[in-house]
């Protein structure tokens, strides 16, 4: 078995008015069967810091396009190891929060790979998340939520 690849990537939680949070549905190249779903965000380029890599992807990913300062620090980190397309990673993330009334989500800037293997968006509640069978990253994405943003209503 071969060394996991290094990887930092750069997350966001995209929250709206009504506390759900935006997440793509995907399947990996390597694995056409296996389907999820996730958050915004992405591999840093080199030397690229967290916050300028959130934003970035953030603006390819979903249309909405945020000054890195207008992040914030990070609500939440991880490491994480997973295959995609054939290849095992080692990855250090960080996410951000930002919320927003509402976002019609813009997908024209998907990179190759991401054409290729994200198949639709959706915006979740907690409560949705908590009770779905469907595989979703972060495994403890309703936690983490509960954690960001408490107690909030409609979440």
């Amino acid at each position: 078995m071969t060394a996991p690849t290094p990887r930092r990537a750069a997350r966001v939680l995209l929250v709206d008015a009504a506390g759900r949070v935006l997440l793509f549905h995907a399947t990996d190249p390597g694995r056409p069967d296996f389907r999820y779903w996730f958050t915004p965000g992405g591999g840093l380029d080199p030397g690229e810091e967290p916050a300028t890599g959130a934003a970035r992807e953030l603006a390819e990913e979903t249309g909405l396009r945020l000054a890195p300062a207008d992040l914030g620090p990070p609500v939440w980190q991880e490491t994480v190891e997973f295959p995609f397309d054939g290849v095992w990673y080692r990855q250090e993330q960080e996410f951000f929060l930002v919320r927003v009334p509402t976002w019609e989500v813009d997908t024209t800037g998907f990179d190759d790979i991401e054409r290729a293997s994200v198949t639709g968006h959706r915006w979740w509640r907690r409560d949705e998340l908590a009770a779905t069978t469907e595989r979703y990253y972060p495994v403890d994405l309703p936690a983490v939520l509960t954690r960001v943003l408490g107690g909030e209503a409609g979440c």
